[in-house]
């Protein structure tokens, strides 16, 4: 879902100016997680192994074409594996709400006064219990297709993350695959209401929804006719919308394609459930799901529990759970539990963009990681664009400290914008220092966005909504990723030399953090001292160690995608003692592109090595 926080800007500056910037920041990293760093690959399962390269705004199956499950072949999995990657997220699975005609299916047809795109958003689950008919060769068979789906990931050493929404579904939720004994959400509401603790949704009683107005000359499918595009939608009484909007009549910026699911909470904001105990912070998922066992839930939670258990059955191995925040703690407490009962394993990640509310969702919610959208993210976006200074990003680190491991890392995902657009950075590779830096500075996941390996800059006009973003509303190619693909051989076959130059950086950075021990270990940064302390070394520059008992790593990222810098890099007394080591002299060696050794020369307990580091160069250096 699209979403804006401004007033978390405020917060963050607050972080930033408050912590403190010590000549050498060190801290222990949270090992025992996890042995090796985890790489996401978030794919758009629709718009993957489509070759069609029309590209018609608004455009029909028929006419720009649509990826399968079954496109997803060995071989690509293969090379999906080989690029460094541990996990795939499956984006877009769940049915939801497309502008198809499946009745012959008994799939009822979608409303386009209610649905964004013609594709339709994968935020408007329709059928939690099936997956969108739009990806399967054969409709009828459509959860088996995804079923041998996960269990070719499997094959393939991918762990398998789909998506869960539990804040909102579509406005015209109808499961067709409902498990024996399931009911609808919305099916038992009492809809003279505004509000029950077991209703599954809030109503304005005695009011019929309205579509909204439509603004900036939108119109449903581009102002195409359709049967279904009146100007109406039946739904009476009205719900609240997914973002809460309260009025029968939603306005057009809010989820008005949504409404809201009741999580036991008032209008005027009671919770009717009980609430963790204060001491239960640190306590682990089994105490959870203990403490859950003898108490009385809203309907809502177990119908969302159950949906998680159906998929972990499935074989699914995670969630991504879209504005977590927005559903109360001690809901993820109760079902993050359940599910981590049926697998300890299960990966759990949440969008939560509130930092006052991470250590909540981490430690009573029982999430296992959550992105790290406005602080890290934002803070390298603005280095990539020249607004901002590397001086504020080990300050975030030094505030995160504690909770490091759990912030999952990203430069893409399908909400933001691509790095190669204009209205990001204009150019793939200023992203290649950012990206050295997000998936070494901490232990934390580290997630790329499929087209993102090769530049992918988003900008087909595909429908609803502005370029920048690859639509996630409409069908739609991706074209960089499509000469990769390449009729389906998934080698890069009509790839360009820049692209393929890009995925090999990609291939090497991805693949060296998830066989390294010292980037489980322990963390110290070097840029505050050597800013203080080295002459020519600038607020362009980034430079830490990640290190174990094995392994030593001086990390150093360039920035400016213009000026070559030379100046001789510093480490401190305290982190020469940390590593055992007599004055004299060590090699160096680059483990990105082991083409390059420096020597570290270590005189009166403090390190130097001179460093010449070309435009957006970074080394992963290795003491040999």
């Amino acid at each position: 879902m699209r979403k804006i926080y401004s007033v978390l800007t405020v917060l963050v500056l607050s972080i930033l100016i408050g912590c403190s910037t010590e000549k050498v920041s060190e801290k222990k990293m949270k090992s025992t997680v996890t042995k090796k760093k985890i790489v996401v690959y978030q794919v758009f399962t629709r718009l993957f192994g489509n070759t069609n390269t029309t590209n018609k705004p608004w455009g029909t199956i028929e006419e720009n074409g649509v990826g399968k499950f079954n496109d997803f072949t060995d071989k690509a999995l293969t090379e999906i594996k080989n690029l460094g990657v541990t996990h795939i997220w499956y984006t877009g699975v769940p049915h939801h709400d497309v502008i198809r005609d499946y009745t012959k299916y008994e799939i009822s047809n979608d409303d386009p006064d209610v649905v964004k795109g013609r594709a339709g958003s994968p935020y408007a689950v329709k059928d939690y219990y099936n997956v969108n008919p739009d990806l399967a060769e054969n409709v009828t068979n459509r959860l088996q297709e995804f079923v041998a789906l996960i269990e070719r990931s499997h094959k393939n050493d991918l762990k398998v993350i789909i998506d869960i929404v539990p804040n909102h579904v579509a406005r015209n939720y109808q499961s067709l695959s409902n498990p024996e004994g399931t009911k609808d959400f919305g099916a038992e509401d009492d809809t003279s209401l505004e509000y029950h603790v077991d209703n599954n949704f809030y109503y304005v009683p005695n009011k019929a929804f309205e579509v909204p107005d439509f603004l900036n000359g939108y119109l449903p499918l581009g102002g195409e006719k359709h049967p279904l595009s009146d100007g109406k939608f039946d739904e009476n009484p009205a719900k609240w919308t997914g973002n809460g909007a309260r009025s029968p009549k939603p306005s057009f910026y809010d989820w008005y394609e949504t409404v809201k699911v009741n999580y036991g909470i008032s209008p005027d904001g009671k919770k009717e459930f009980d609430e963790l105990p204060t001491d239960f912070d640190n306590e682990n998922y089994k105490k959870h799901f203990e403490f859950w066992k003898d108490k009385k839930v809203p309907n809502s939670w177990i119908k969302f529990r159950d949906i998680a258990l159906y998929w972990i059955a499935k074989g699914v191995d995670g969630f991504r759970y879209d504005m977590a925040e927005m559903v109360p703690v001690e809901f993820w407490s109760f079902m993050n539990s359940a599910i981590k009962m049926k697998n300890e394993n299960a990966f759990l990640l949440a969008e939560v963009y509130n930092p006052s509310l991470y250590r909540d969702y981490i430690k009573k919610g029982k999430m296992d990681y959550l992105y790290d959208k406005v602080q890290l993210y934002d803070t390298i976006k603005h280095v990539m664009q020249g607004k901002g200074l590397t001086d504020n990003i080990p300050p975030i680190i030094e505030d995160l400290k504690d909770i490091e491991h759990n912030m999952l890392h990203f430069l893409e995902n399908h909400d933001e914008q691509r790095i190669a657009s204009p209205e990001f950075a204009g150019n793939a590779l200023k992203g290649k220092p950012a990206m050295v830096v997000s998936t070494t500075i901490s232990t934390a996941p580290t997630m790329v966005y499929f087209g993102q390996e090769f530049g992918e800059d988003g900008s087909e006009n595909a429908g609803f909504g502005s370029p920048s973003r690859t639509s996630i509303f409409d069908y739609v190619g991706v074209p960089t990723l499509q000469r990769w693909v390449n009729d389906k051989n998934f080698d890069g076959g009509k790839s360009t030399k820049e692209e393929l130059d890009l995925r090999d950086f990609y291939k090497r950075l991805l693949n060296f953090t998830i066989k390294s021990d010292a980037l489980m270990g322990e963390y110290a940064d070097l840029h505050q001292y050597n800013r203080e302390n080295t002459p020519n070394y600038t607020h362009k520059i980034l430079s830490y160690t990640r290190f174990s008992e094995d392994e030593k790593l001086v990390i150093i990222s360039n920035f400016d995608d213009n000026e070559a810098f030379k100046f001789q890099l510093k480490i401190p007394s305290e982190i020469i003692k940390k590593w055992n080591l007599e004055e004299g002299t060590y090699v160096l060696k680059d483990k990105l592109y082991n083409t390059k050794s420096f020597n570290l020369v270590v005189n009166n307990s403090v390190g130097n090595i001179n460093i010449v580091i070309n435009p957006l160069e970074s080394f992963i250096l290795q003491i040999q």
